[in-house]
């Protein structure tokens, strides 16, 4: 076992930067960082730090669940893909919480 971090970003499913969905640009920036892994998942309601409900079931909200891109990594590959998405300007909400990680049975390439 492994002292590490749970990482997890919450953006809008048709929020983008540079042109590139924010969950998508997310993970492939993680990958180029170094992190092991990470995954998106769509909500069917949520709201954030503006208040505004998000719904599956409002069809006119198509394109605007929220999601959550978490990561498991070490502390600082966690910082520099906070880091990352702070130097691109892009404001996200975040929580960043203290891990134990592995992996059970035999390793497989």
């Amino acid at each position: 076992m492994t002292e590490c971090v749970y990482l997890k970003f919450f953006v809008l499913e048709a929020q983008r930067i540079h042109e590139r969905l924010v969950y998508d640009w997310l993970l492939d920036e993680a990958k180029a960082l170094g992190l092991h892994g990470g995954s998106a998942f769509r909500a069917i309601a949520g709201y954030g730090r503006h208040g505004v409900r998000h719904e599956a079931h409002f069809f006119e909200l198509a394109g605007q669940l929220p999601l959550e891109v978490v990561f498991v990594a070490s502390r600082e590959d966690a910082q520099r893909l906070i880091d990352r998405v702070s130097a691109e300007g892009l404001s996200l909400f975040y929580y960043l919480l203290p891990a134990t990680c592995g992996t059970t049975g035999s390793r497989e390439s």
